[in-house]
């Protein structure tokens, strides 16, 4: 298994901005210098649901 990685909440609410504007999930994960893009997926569907 990899280490966890804890992101700060602006990298969190920036990349759910970009996805959500239609920016592609590798430029997002390029700029912000994610790791995987399941976690942005996961962040956007926090924020549709109002979790965040």
């Amino acid at each position: 298994m990899g280490t966890r990685v804890s992101y700060p909440i602006e990298v969190k609410q920036k990349a759910v901005e970009m996805r959500l504007a239609g920016v592609p999930m590798k430029e997002i994960m390029q700029e912000l210098n994610i790791k995987n893009k399941t976690q942005v997926q996961t962040w956007v569907r926090w924020h549709k649901a109002g979790d965040t």
